[in-house]
């Protein structure tokens, strides 16, 4: 996972927030009344369903109870220190209160549940009092808010009514219990190892890397009779640097790596090879000319690149979030009205699949076989020959989507969101790489110019890290700096892409929840590259201090399992 900004902010509230500690043991999957978290949930929820009633105000019609216990390792390091080492875990309890019916409810600003903290330790008794103080506070909250949305409505005319919560099956699945695998202290040492090797260039200003093991055990029960608890494992490793050119250009570049399973995180070598290879791309991209014209033509980006163009433009497109009341508009997003419309070159399609678990040997951070909201996984084809046939939806209806298709999902302590699972770009026809930058070559040549574009990294607003001019007269490639897209949207994914490759780039994601998606590389018939309009920072006023040239060793291979 290329051009990333730094991480050091990744749970930041949650590492200030929590205790200090770490679970080391994961029981074998159990039936629910053999966990005494799932015991103390059900208990509750039961007293809940026949006590919970503020005199003369309704009862609720929904009560659902999850349960996210947590656990976060990290370690980061600049230069070659250790800066930040930190073990914590928490349970966080959230308490979701309905009022009214699944037509018209009081799932509206502050009557989207309560948070609690609870207990770590199985005390039944010390969990269900949390849990009823949470379930008090919420079902408060939501008369409030069911009536500040009534006094909303008053004004407003709903022209196609939609359901605010819709009707589910009930579902039970207890699953695993999962614990952190990885050795942290290897990997503390390895972000150690890394982070020095930026050492060798006195010109880097800042290097960093960092290891991040986030585990989340999250339950779940509602008065529908829905009893789950599944488990979910994210190993992130991370390194980067940063520069300025002699004009002040602040220059960055980075890596990283979001696993499920602690042994598919990069051998040594590997990461050593890509520091490395960053670390000399920084001082090459010192000495890179600025873009100083105006280019509007073919443009190719590799598979890596492409992965943060969809995840930029299309993924917030395809998620179904439901509008505020009286919004007459399907959905939010560049997709929101065009629903059975062509979206993407009819060359293209675009499944969810999150209960597909490994593509290409990795396992895919985004498998799950029930979402945050109770419901059964399913695989969901989103785009199918560039026409948008569906939306990711949760358990909150838009027009024409009454049902949740399986995709709710929720950050620890939020509520549940349509998002993601296991994003796949897939073609009816691709091309090997090389013959698409031939291609690209070819159009430059048809329309007279001397070099077209190769993007290999961009960051997360879309700006070329690694940008390339490869020349038509004989293929040669000159690193550029400086410059950034015009018009770089929906509708250029939709009208100005050519072709794919026939590559993939599998990238994981940790958060907001995990996920992953697979992209080829793409060749654009038209883009415009300029100028980036940017301020520049001053140099420092004197040199830094002198770091050795020889950077520790890299931490020992791990051993075969």
């Amino acid at each position: 996972m290329t051009g990333r900004r730094s991480v050091r902010l990744l749970f930041a509230a949650f590492l200030l927030a929590l205790p200090l500690g770490m679970a080391q043991s994961a029981p074998a999957a159990k039936p629910a009344s053999d966990d005494p978290v799932l015991r103390a949930m059900l208990s509750e929820l039961e007293r809940s369903k026949e006590k919970l009633q503020l005199k003369e105000m309704q009862r609720p019609y929904y009560i659902e109870y999850s349960l996210n216990e947590l656990q976060f390792y990290s370690a980061d390091a600049t230069f070659g220190a250790l800066r930040l080492e930190q073990g914590r875990s928490a349970r966080l309890l959230r308490a979701v209160v309905r009022i009214g019916n699944y037509s018209d409810d009081s799932f509206f600003g502050q009557g989207e549940g309560h948070i609690e903290l609870v207990p770590q330790e199985n005390d039944e008794l010390a969990l269900r009092h949390m849990i009823w103080l949470a379930t008090d506070s919420a079902y408060k909250s939501a008369l409030e808010a069911l009536t500040l949305k009534q006094s909303l409505l008053k004004d407003v005319v709903v022209e196609q009514p939609v359901d605010d919560f819709s009707r589910e099956s009930a579902i039970q699945s207890i699953q695993p219990l999962v614990k952190n695998e990885a050795d942290s202290k290897r990997w503390l040492e390895m972000a150690r190892s890394t982070s020095a090797l930026f050492r060798k260039d006195p010109k880097v200003d800042s290097s960093e890397a960092a290891f991040r093991a986030q585990i989340n055990n999250r339950y779940f029960v509602n008065t529908e009779g829905s009893v789950t608890r599944r488990g979910t494992a994210v190993y992130f490793f991370y390194f980067g640097g940063s520069t300025q050119a002699p004009d002040g250009m602040r220059l960055e570049r980075s890596q990283g790596y979001a696993v499920a399973r602690a042994e598919e995180l990069p051998s040594p070598e590997k990461i050593r090879a890509e520091a490395e290879k960053i670390i000399a791309t920084l001082g090459e991209l010192r000495q890179a000319p600025v873009v100083e014209d105006s280019y509007r033509g073919p443009v190719m980006f590799s598979a890596d690149a492409a992965n943060t163009v969809f995840n930029n433009l299309v993924v917030p497109a395809i998620t179904g979030d439901k509008p505020q009341p009286g919004d007459p508009a399907r959905t939010s997003g560049d997709y929101a009205s065009l629903f059975k419309s062509r979206v993407l070159p009819p060359f293209l399609t675009l499944v969810d699949d999150p209960t597909l678990t490994r593509f290409q040997d990795q396992t895919l951070v985004g498998s799950y076989t029930v979402d945050d909201e109770g419901v059964k996984a399913q695989p969901v084809t989103v785009v199918e020959n560039g026409t948008l046939v569906n939306y990711l939806i949760g358990r909150r209806p838009i027009r024409d989507f009454p049902r949740s298709n399986g995709h709710g999902l929720a950050a620890p302590g939020g509520s549940a969101r349509p998002s993601i699972g296991n994003l796949f770009v897939r073609a009816s026809e691709s091309y090997p790489v090389e013959q698409l930058k031939k291609r690209l070559l070819d159009m430059c040549r048809d329309q007279g110019r001397p070099y077209g574009y190769l993007v290999e990294t961009t960051g997360p607003d879309l700006a070329p890290r690694l940008l390339y001019r490869v020349y038509v007269k004989d293929g040669h490639q000159e690193l550029v700096r400086g410059a950034v897209f015009g018009q770089l949207d929906t509708r250029a994914l939709r009208n100005d892409l050519l072709a794919v490759g026939n590559d993939a780039d599998v990238e994981g994601r940790p958060d907001p929840v995990p996920n992953s998606l697979v992209t080829p590389s793409l060749l654009f018939e038209e883009l415009e590259i300029k100028r980036a309009d940017r301020v520049r920072e001053k140099l420092p006023q004197y040199p830094p201090p002198g770091l050795a040239a020889e950077a520790p060793a890299a931490a020992p291979a791990r051993k075969s399992n």
